[in-house]
């Protein structure tokens, strides 16, 4: 599809603070924007449709998936989450960089359907700071941080499939240079 450059999709094992560094780089650069995604589970208070998440029933969401609305999602807590088609599109036709924040095996299928995409996988410093950050937050037991652990390098495995790789050593400098990435790719031509 015309316009694939324009998308780019970051992936990293739980703990590198991708979303912490993507925030960073929508803040420092209002031009690039990121999906919206879609939920099946319920609107929390503050939360607004179309904002914060696009809230679907579960029939909506799966009649979405049949029909090809849906590009990617994932099943959490009983509740889906994913990106619509339209979401991805309308941001690519406006020729205006978007970003998914989304798994690794999302990644996979985004970049089947959009293969001029651009991945890029968030690394951490090394797996002993990935551990202190998981055991920084306090938020989890730890059967969970070793769960997240394993999983963290089963994930880093498969970033070789990525285009690009950056370390999330300082939070400023890991947004600089997924911002010098999509900045040189938005320079090339349409392939």
């Amino acid at each position: 599809m015309k316009g694939e450059k324009y998308l780019f999709v970051v992936s990293g094992p739980s703990g590198t603070g991708k979303d912490t560094v993507v925030a960073k780089l929508l803040g420092d650069h209002p031009e690039i924007k990121k999906t919206v995604s879609a939920t099946t589970r319920a609107m929390r208070e503050g939360e607004v449709d179309g904002v914060s998440y696009h809230f679907l029933s579960r029939e909506h969401f799966k009649e979405a998936l049949d029909a090809g609305g849906i590009v990617e999602y994932t099943c959490y807590c009983d509740n889906y989450y994913g990106t619509l088609r339209s979401e991805v599109e309308r941001h690519m036709k406006a020729c205006q960089p978007v970003i998914l924040v989304i798994e690794v095996e999302g990644a996979g299928n985004i970049k089947k359907l959009y293969p001029g995409a651009t991945t890029i996988f968030v690394l951490p410093p090394d797996m002993a700071e990935l551990e202190r950050r998981l055991r920084v937050r306090g938020t989890e037991s730890e059967e969970t941080i070793q769960k997240r652990l394993r999983r963290a390098e089963t994930e880093i495995a498969r970033s070789a499939d990525y285009d690009e790789h950056v370390v999330n050593d300082v939070v400023q400098d890991c947004s600089d240079r997924i911002h010098d990435i999509i900045r040189n790719r938005l320079m090339q031509s349409d392939e």
